[in-house]
């Protein structure tokens, strides 16, 4: 199984492999939102369907939850409401665009920082107050990061499409 220590380098290695650089996968996170038009991050595939710019904000909102996991503190609330699946701005400019990308940027920076403080002896067990084990946890946000980033690349193609 190897040992533990060698727990910490692998998840920094894949939560920083579906969320930047080139993931042997294709496009990370950060990729299929690079260069993205202000029209692009809000196309809606259909009526009630996510935009980008949805599916960004709910990727910080999910990192920012693992943190306040791993962390067991509770820092400020997360910058946007509602938490879990927040609208873009009612006066959409291309400026909120960057600025929510660098949320989501700032985010992922806290959620390695907290993923490095865990004991790698702490992987197999339980989170306190919580239903999942550290390592599923911290596997599970890049999981989650990789399956939005299909959701884009997918939202990306439609809108291009048609």
């Amino acid at each position: 199984m190897g040992t533990p220590h060698a727990a910490p380098a692998f998840t920094r290695l894949v939560i920083n492999s579906a969320f930047t650089g080139k993931g042997w996968q294709g496009a990370t996170l950060t990729g299929s939102i690079r260069g993205l038009t202000l029209k692009e991050a809000l196309w809606r595939p259909g009526p009630g369907r996510k935009c980008i710019w949805e599916h960004v904000l709910h990727c910080a909102y999910w990192k920012h939850a693992v943190v306040r996991a791993l962390t067991g503190e509770e820092p400020p609330a997360f910058d946007r409401t509602p938490s879990n699946w927040p609208s873009p701005p009612a006066k959409p400019t291309i400026r909120a665009w960057r600025e929510d990308i660098a949320l989501l940027k700032r985010i992922h920076t806290l959620l390695r920082k907290a993923v490095d403080r865990v004991d790698p002896n702490d992987y197999p067990k339980l989170i306190p107050n919580r239903k999942n084990r550290y390592g599923v946890l911290i596997a599970g946000i890049a999981a989650h990061d990789l399956y939005h980033t299909g959701q884009i690349q997918l939202i990306k193609r439609l809108a291009r499409a048609g």
